[in-house]
């Protein structure tokens, strides 16, 4: 019989095999996204690697990013701001995805003398950011003034140039990059649950696969709308049973659970014990949502403030939940100013105007 090496060291063959299968196996693994499991109710995301403080997400390296945006909106002054931090913070984080800005085709990018000009040239220069003049889409007949533009936001499902589109609403913080949304397997939309409603999705985070099809179906459902129908009705009429769903942990934390004293329906369960720090070090997105405390860009009295913040146990004069919900303002504040100027620190000179008053009372 002919001699054949490989049957002697079939065994070292197939150790070897085995071997190089694993590591194959695992550069693979490596270069895809792991998203987690949920709840059986889709509420809860159980933690993974993926969320650790530490993670490093490594990505396919064949992903086109320019068929992806992240794109955010604005209908004013105050909320361009917004919108320039969002898209400098997405800058700052190294999200590798196009940033889109869709804004009033009132503001003339050229101008010299215009505040909204500079702060659109600011996102186009610095922050590479894509700039897109639209006509707003704004609700003639509303119960609440407040959001009447607020419909502009689903022009994401207009922008068929991209496969993906990640919507993001102004009034939030981005604290990691959400790259990993444009790899989730496909879906017309998905949205997180609104974890502090019964049976209700949230829309201050959208992944959106544009279609003339889709946006068609968006504009027929705000024509049908009710005075009391706003952004969040209209994607859950059309959505609200059939669109993929996103864990809101870690994309649509509200500011408003460090208030909380139950953290029960955020986590997901009893079992798990809140802990702020860990919570601020896994989420992405976090939404300002704090009634009746207005928005942080918005002036309101010190007391205010002070009164509403999370309370810490008895006997103590610090708790992470306090220190972490009074950073998140601190650090809104002082990145509107820094980003778009002193201009849009509003709250400063109410504030001044507060103190100056109370030293003439007390002089008084």
């Amino acid at each position: 019989m002919a001699y054949r090496p490989w049957t002697r060291l079939n065994g070292r063959n197939i150790f070897i095999a085995v071997i190089l299968l694993f590591v194959v196996y695992l550069a693979f693994w490596k270069r895809h996204v792991v998203f987690g499991t949920f709840d059986k109710n889709n509420n809860a995301y159980f933690r993974s690697s993926l969320w650790s403080s530490n993670r490093h997400v490594e990505l396919a390296d064949h992903v086109k990013w320019s068929d992806f945006a992240y794109c955010t909106y604005a209908t004013e002054a105050g909320h361009l701001c917004n919108s320039l931090m969002l898209l400098e913070s997405l800058h700052r984080l190294g999200a590798q995805a196009d940033r889109l800005l869709t804004y009033s085709h009132d503001w003339d990018v050229t101008a010299t003398d215009s505040v909204e000009a500079s702060l659109l040239r600011k996102a186009r220069d610095l922050y590479g950011v894509r700039l897109q003049p639209v006509e707003i889409i704004r609700a003639q007949v509303v119960s609440d003034a407040t959001w009447a533009a607020g419909f502009t936001k689903w022009l994401a499902f207009n922008q068929t140039e991209y496969k993906r589109v990640v919507a993001l609403d102004s009034d939030g913080t981005i604290l990691r990059s959400m790259d990993e949304l444009f790899l989730m397997p496909p879906t017309p939309v998905a949205l997180p649950r609104a974890y502090w409603l019964e049976d209700a999705l949230s829309a201050q985070v959208a992944v959106v696969q544009p279609s003339t099809e889709a946006f068609a179906a968006i504009q027929r459902e705000i024509e049908d709308r009710g005075t009391g129908d706003f952004d969040m009705e209209i994607i859950n009429g059309l959505y609200g049973h059939s669109c993929g769903i996103l864990p809101h942990r870690p994309y649509n934390l509200l500011t408003g659970e460090f208030r909380s004293e139950n953290h029960s329906v955020y986590l997901g369960g009893t079992d798990e014990e809140w802990d702020a720090e860990r919570i601020m070090e896994e989420t992405a997105y976090l939404h300002f949502s704090d009634w009746p405390l207005p928005k942080p860009w918005e002036p309101h009295a010190a007391k205010m403030m002070a009164d509403l913040m999370p309370k810490c146990k008895s006997g103590e004069r610090d708790c992470a939940d306090r220190r972490v919900w009074l950073w998140l303002y601190d650090d809104f504040r002082s990145r509107r100013k820094s980003v778009c100027g002193v201009e849009f620190a509003d709250w400063e000179a109410v504030e001044a105007r507060m103190k100056e008053a109370s030293k003439l009372a007390i002089d008084a």
